[in-house]
């Protein structure tokens, strides 16, 4: 029987919002492409998501959920982690992906915008990272959230979208301290990837200067932002745990060892190096300054 270690996406339950078309579809089909069972989140694009769906089982039957819910609402949140985490027993990858998009120019900004922008950036990712928790505990697994370059960078118009992504790398940031060391957190922030729906993005001039200003002179990919997840969720995985071997190995104490009495009286008990003493710097500079030829105090 193949033995997987807890960073291999293979046999893994993963949970991707907003993962019915665009860039969330291809990184709910790269970890489906690495062994992982996947949950496959929509809001509104339930026809897209069965679709993916579909596509996914007949390469792997059994190894696909939809499941519809509206992540502004807290409990809407709970409910899809309970989803998922009942569809295989367990969850192993949580993939913050669902956003909204679009302008909200200084005097146009309605309180509905604002909420919208904040609840599908911002609070959808916090309340999904914490109903997840236990289960990502219990797995060793991670989050990965799905950011902006523009939470960095501001875009003009667009002042509500930024903010809420500039709040997700902060909420990264946070939970990947608050959460370590049995769960990772890690985002990535895209840069243009796809153009966005609506007249924005089908604008030639806007088009003509985004690619402007980007170095190499074009779009990134999905396959893009799906081999950095892969990066984030498997290698990156294997190199932590094989640092926290080797931290073992060389006599660090692991958090349950060091809870263990016996165990610490003898390390307590075992005898230590002594290091030569070094004289203050004071002293030595005193000395130093006689041997050179100056007026130290026993030549005054």
């Amino acid at each position: 029987m193949t033995q997987h270690t807890p960073a291999d996406p293979a046999g893994q339950t993963a949970l991707v919002t907003g993962a019915g078309r665009r860039i969330g579809a291809a990184l709910a089909r790269a970890l489906h492409g690495c062994g992982a069972n996947v949950v496959i989140h929509c809001r509104r694009s339930r026809a897209e998501a069965d679709a993916l769906a579909a596509e996914l089982e007949a390469e792997r039957p059994g190894s696909t959920r939809v499941v519809a819910a509206d992540l502004r609402e807290p409990a809407e949140c709970e409910r899809l982690v309970a989803a998922a985490t009942d569809a295989w027993g367990g969850l192993g990858i949580v993939v913050n992906n669902a956003s909204t998009f679009y302008p909200t120019p200084v005097g146009t900004l309605e309180p509905s915008q604002f909420d919208d922008l904040v609840g599908s950036n911002l609070r959808a990712p916090a309340f999904v990272a914490q109903a997840a928790a236990p289960a990502l505990r219990a797995a060793g697994g991670s989050i990965v959230n799905i950011a902006d370059i523009h939470g960095l960078r501001p875009l003009d118009g667009h002042a509500v979208y930024c903010a809420a992504k500039a709040g997700l790398v902060m909420l990264t940031r946070a939970l990947a301290r608050e959460l370590a060391p049995g769960v990772r957190v890690n985002a990535i922030a895209p840069g243009s990837i796809l153009w966005p729906e609506g007249p924005r993005g089908d604008d030639p001039d806007t088009r003509a200067a985004v690619l402007a200003a980007t170095p190499l002179e074009r779009q990134g990919t999905p396959g893009d932002i799906a081999a950095a997840l892969l990066y984030l969720v498997r290698d990156a995985g294997v190199r932590h745990r094989r640092g926290a071997q080797r931290g073992r190995r060389a006599g660090a104490l692991s958090r349950d060892d060091a809870a263990d009495p016996a165990l610490r009286a003898r390390r307590r008990a075992r005898p230590r190096a002594r290091l030569p003493r070094r004289r203050p710097a004071r002293r030595r500079a005193g000395l130093l300054g006689r041997r050179g030829g100056g007026l130290g105090r026993a030549r005054g």
